[in-house]
């Protein structure tokens, strides 16, 4: 078996072909301004190397640092990467270790570039469950980039959409209790301010690495229009190319949100329906 050999971790020059490339994103149609990616296929990844399934989780930091810099250089607002799930916790206690401690030495390594890159970190989850050195590692970067404004990197850490959707209706239930809030008044955006994302848009985009055709407990109430992107590639190798095929997908669709496609105003008459429907 292999060693757990460390990362590169110095900073990569922007090459001119890349530079390119961007321009040709930014220039083929809307960007999405939140992306959301479900980050799968480590384990698989390592294990096709022969390797432990932690060798596969280091790997990933790479493709971590690697999206967050060209979304930054495109100009998209907010990246959200599922990081790690409240079922995460059932998997073996020497995975979800490692998982942790290398959490602590991602988050140590990557904040003097998140500073420097003016990119801000949040975090969304269940962080009372994260051990200590973790939620105090994590309170350290988010408050060190609280003022950046490039980009938003949230990491969602011990999440769960549906605990985010029931916590939600418990703080609007204890509204209700005390006659802040009459329940014919509650309705989609009342229930959105309660959720965890309150303060992050809606995501346009999301993700899903390594083939699989599911949302996996994810932002279940936010994910309601957004676009979704599967590719087959495990989350290690998925870098910036793969991330511009992502985007030149979501720009040749047509995002209606229920409604009839723009430019389609034909009219039918009350007969005209009659006829159809009879």
């Amino acid at each position: 078996m292999k060693a757990l050999e460390p990362l590169t971790l110095t900073d990569k020059a922007q090459s001119d072909e890349d530079k390119v490339l961007q321009e040709k994103v930014k220039s083929s149609g809307t960007l999405p301004q939140h992306i959301a990616i479900i980050m799968d296929g480590n384990g698989r990844w390592a294990k096709d190397k022969g390797n432990v399934r932690l060798f596969g989780h280091k790997a990933g930091v790479e493709s971590v640092r690697d999206i967050t810099e060209s979304c930054a250089q495109l100009g998209v607002k907010h990246l959200t990467l599922y990081a790690f799930s409240t079922e995460n916790w059932d998997r073996p206690s020497a995975e979800v270790s490692g998982l942790m401690n290398l959490l602590v030495h991602s988050l140590q390594n990557e904040a003097d570039r998140l500073q420097r890159n003016n990119i801000r970190l949040v975090s969304i989850g269940q962080l009372d469950r994260l051990p200590k050195k973790c939620q105090n590692k994590l309170q350290e970067v988010i408050e060190l980039t609280k003022n950046n404004t490039r980009l938003e990197l949230c990491l969602a850490l011990s999440y769960s959409g549906r605990w985010d959707i029931i916590e939600a209706i418990k703080k609007v239930s204890k509204e209700v209790q005390n006659g802040n809030v009459n329940p014919d008044e509650i309705d989609d955006n009342m229930v959105s301010s309660y959720l965890s994302t309150a303060d992050i848009p809606d995501p346009d985009l999301i993700i899903r690495t390594s083939g699989e055709y599911r949302i996996s407990n994810f932002l279940l109430w936010q994910l309601a229009y957004s676009e979704l992107y599967v590719t087959q590639t495990f989350w290690p190798d998925f870098r910036r190319d793969e991330l511009y095929k992502a985007i030149f997908s979501y720009q040749k669709r047509d995002r209606r949100y229920g409604k009839v496609k723009n430019g389609y105003t034909k009219r039918l008459s009350a007969s005209v329906i009659n006829k159809i429907i009879s």
